[in-house]
């Protein structure tokens, strides 16, 4: 059996994956999920 047969699917998927991952950092998502997270985290404990 081969390879691709076998964890065609997988594979496929995980390269999705990484491209909407590459996609979303490219477009600065990443720096707006960290900040939106900090400000949860500050209103959380009562520092915001």
């Amino acid at each position: 059996m081969s390879v691709w047969k076998k964890y065609g699917a997988a594979m496929l998927l995980l390269g999705l994956g990484v491209a909407f991952l590459a996609f979303g950092v490219g477009r600065g998502e990443a720096e707006v999920v960290l900040r939106k997270a900090a400000n949860l985290c500050m209103e959380c404990i009562g520092l915001g």
